[in-house]
């Protein structure tokens, strides 16, 4: 695996339950999509490189873990406030969204 870490900086992290909202193509960008994601008490926009492994359709409405307090970065002209959590097999041919099990309230924190 990789180094462990102290428990101080998991706590770090703000994990937060949203739903994507919409989901349109990155105008300078083949691989990428841009999400209009749902946190309860705000909505931010995310680029991810989902492309490849999902339709709009099968974003649209879903609900997904953010890492909320990332620093935001500006990818292809685009600012991206945030990362969503997928798990990705060793040789990248599945991506797979980290969801709740059930429906939660929006902004919900991951602990």
């Amino acid at each position: 695996m990789t180094e462990t870490i102290p428990f101080k900086e998991w706590q770090k992290l703000n994990l937060r339950i949203g739903k994507i909202l919409d989901v349109k193509d990155h105008p300078n960008a083949e691989k990428l999509y841009l999400l209009d994601v749902d946190l309860g008490t705000e909505k931010r926009t995310l680029v991810a490189g989902l492309k490849q492994y999902y339709k709009p359709e099968e974003l649209k409405g879903k609900q997904c873990v953010i890492f909320t307090n990332l620093e935001p970065a500006t990818i292809r002209g685009i600012k991206s406030e945030g990362m969503i959590l997928a798990a990705v097999s060793k040789d990248k041919s599945k991506v797979i969204l980290i969801s709740p099990e059930k429906e939660v309230d929006l902004g919900s924190k991951v602990e």
